[in-house]
């Protein structure tokens, strides 16, 4: 698959020497940074500047890490977090997928490297769309001919990328609506846990199985919320819509 075209990346981290790498690193691919070294200015640029993805430290002043990602998604960002931290430990890694980041990058890592998760991390968001924009349901699906998916009270439209519970939508990640639509596909019956790193991470080569739960913990919460179809696990096999309209 071709690269993407050239991004504007928000860089958080509040190491002037590596924001000025990471800089030097993704410039050489035409790639425009945006910069914040501190939590509260990086979600003020975001804001501001509407980036495609961000590239997120955890350890800075103010808010750090962890609340920076949950901050932009309570606020409806759908563009890529991938974090990029020092912090090697298994729960520092569990915690920011949970809270929301696509991604985690330990330092150091080498340019090739970084790139490749930069390529990655664009694959799987929206396409066609402005990136940044908050509520936007969007993920690669099917032609603008496709009709809706139904599953009880449970609505999604696959030409749109939107999703609703009866009348009222529901604001979901990509990776959130492709793991969702996956599931309606199903019909009720269990897809397996391969089929959902297949669905929800397309064109990866070899996902990580850890990164199924935040998301499906994630998208549990939302539907429940909405009082949509439940989700439910079969440990250690996979996952399964349930809704008692459904026969």
């Amino acid at each position: 698959m071709s690269p993407p075209g050239p991004l504007r990346i928000l860089v958080v981290d509040d190491d002037p020497a590596m924001v000025g790498a990471i800089t030097a690193l993704v410039g050489t691919e035409g790639h425009q940074v945006v910069t914040a070294y501190d939590g509260l200015t990086a979600v003020r640029r975001w804001r501001e500047e509407s980036p495609d993805l961000v590239l997120l430290d955890l350890a800075m002043p103010g808010p750090d890490g962890f609340s920076v990602a949950h901050q932009l998604r309570a606020e409806g960002a759908q563009i890529p977090i991938i974090v990029v931290s020092g912090e090697r430990a298994e729960a520092a890694k569990v915690r920011a997928l949970d809270l929301g980041a696509d991604d985690y990058l330990v330092k150091p890592f080498g340019k090739q490297e970084l790139l490749a998760r930069i390529r990655a991390a664009m694959r799987r968001a929206p396409r066609g769309a402005p990136p940044g924009v908050p509520g936007e349901l969007l993920g690669p699906g099917r032609g603008r001919g496709s009709g809706p998916l139904v599953f009880g009270r449970l609505a999604l439209e696959p030409a749109r990328h939107e999703a609703r519970v009866g009348d009222a939508p529901l604001v979901l990640t990509p990776i959130e609506y492709r793991l969702l639509e996956a599931l309606v596909q199903a019909r009720g019956e269990l897809v397996g846990h391969a089929g959902l790193l297949a669905a929800g991470w397309p064109g990866e080569r070899d996902p990580d199985p850890l990164w199924l739960k935040p998301h499906l913990a994630r998208l549990r919460r939302k539907l429940e919320a909405a009082g949509g179809p439940a989700l439910v696990s079969v440990r250690a096999v996979g996952w399964s819509l349930r809704d008692e309209e459904v026969a």
